[in-house]
């Protein structure tokens, strides 16, 4: 493998569907009961191939097709694509919690991966229980892992909390030291998925700046999946774009990016499924549809600056007379949100509930923009995000005017200017 330290050679994953174990005897529990009453399946998952917006036939689904790529020692490697594309089937098979059907997988070095928040630690042990045992796993001796120890508690800044049981931790407490532990225990590789998202800002950063170091200081290799599109052009030279379980393109970031921008704007001014079965949420909220439609019914053409934009919405409410409020947040490609906005809390009865949120014309810049939809229950209680939903680009048509190319900023306001 000369310089090669991963490499993966026609990797399919295949799921059979059915009647699997939820993982807790609540929501067993809870399936059981929807079956005795004739409802559907609160936790079903469908799919034939790894399309959430499409029925299959079978009882199988492949959440990976024909994966084929190799990193090298020292790249830092990241992997983008929509929800469900299959990025993280991928980061645990490399990180062995599962195997494929098909393929085979090549690893020289060893591997620390940070996949979701709860994995990789032992709830009852404490944080300091907790570095030992990760550090064993890698195979380092005690001596080895006190000698990172110290380090590692300071990175994370859970000096207080070190011999608390992390099961009492924060989210964030909790991903701050399993970052610690996976970044400093010396792992030939690094794998880290999109639960960085759960930390604040400051350490969102200072996660960000460790995974450089490792890489150009230490010439350890990181695999990074991530929303933010910020982060992966800042920290990775090459990239991989994932859509329905099979890699569409892979080579230098920047280009990637612009085919996965370009790919999610051309396809997905409407996100639309009839069927609550198969559309995206969970037990407690479900998309209909979110649409973004130009003012003047202009849907062929380009969207303007000065064309206001309504993004419409419908979903299925299952919890009777709840207090819901809905956030949308609007993004630049590169993951930057321009702004937030959210409705007023309504009591919902259960069933279908439709809305609408109008962008004024002469408000954004020129760009490509993609919508985020969360729903909030009482207690600001998130029932569903809905991440990465609908895309679209707005363009300038002025003519005459001596200022070529796009505004800085994110938004380009039309503003009253009084001059004396």
């Amino acid at each position: 493998m000369s310089d090669v330290v991963i490499k993966v050679e026609n990797i399919s994953k295949q799921y059979r569907l059915g009647t699997v174990g939820t993982g807790s005897l609540a929501h067993d529990l809870n399936r059981t009961w929807h079956k005795v009453r004739g409802k559907e399946d609160p936790y079903l998952k469908i799919g034939e191939v790894n399309d959430r917006a499409v029925k299959g036939s079978s009882d199988y689904v492949w959440a990976l097709r024909d994966i084929n790529f190799e990193v090298k020692q020292g790249d830092v490697l990241g992997i983008i694509g929509r929800n469900g594309a299959g990025k993280s089937t991928l980061l645990k098979i490399l990180s062995r919690t599962t195997s494929p059907t098909i393929g085979s997988i090549k690893v020289k070095g060893r591997i620390a991966s940070l996949l979701e928040v709860g994995t990789g630690f032992h709830p009852e042990l404490s944080g300091r229980d907790n570095i030992f045992l990760n550090g064993a796993i890698l195979g380092m001796s005690r001596q080895e892992i006190k000698s990172k120890f110290d380090e590692i508690v300071d990175f994370a800044g859970v000096e207080r909390y070190i011999d608390t049981p992390v099961k009492r931790y924060s989210s964030g407490m909790y991903v701050r030291l399993a970052f610690g532990v996976a970044a400093h225990l010396e792992p030939e590789i690094l794998i880290v998925d999109e639960v960085l998202a759960v930390g604040d800002a400051e350490f969102q950063k200072k996660a960000l700046g460790k995974m450089k170091d490792v890489s150009t200081q230490e010439g350890r290799t990181v695999m990074f999946v991530s929303h933010n599109m910020t982060a992966i052009k800042n920290l990775c030279p090459s990239c991989i774009f994932m859509n329905n379980g099979a890699i569409s393109s892979i080579g230098e970031t920047e280009e990637v990016m612009n085919k996965y921008l370009s790919h999610h704007t051309n396809s997905s001014l409407k996100q639309y499924c009839d069927d609550p079965e198969v559309a995206p949420g969970n037990d407690k909220v479900k998309m209909k549809r979110i649409e973004v439609i130009p003012a003047f019914n202009n849907i062929d053409g380009p969207i303007t600056i000065y064309t206001p934009i309504n993004i419409e919405f419908e979903f299925w409410n299952y919890t009777e007379n709840i207090a819901i409020n809905l956030s949308m947040h609007l993004y630049t490609i590169n993951g930057e949100c321009v702004f937030n906005v959210g409705s007023p809390a309504m009591k919902l009865s259960k069933g279908l509930h439709k809305g609408v949120c109008e962008i004024p014309a002469n408000l954004l810049n020129d760009g490509v923009y993609t919508i985020s939809m969360m729903v909030v229950g009482e207690g600001s209680y998130a029932l569903y995000n809905f991440e990465d939903t609908v895309g679209f680009e707005v363009v300038e048509k002025r003519t005459g005017s001596n200022w070529h190319g796009k505004h800085p900023g994110f938004i380009r306001p039309q503003l009253t200017f009084t001059l004396v």
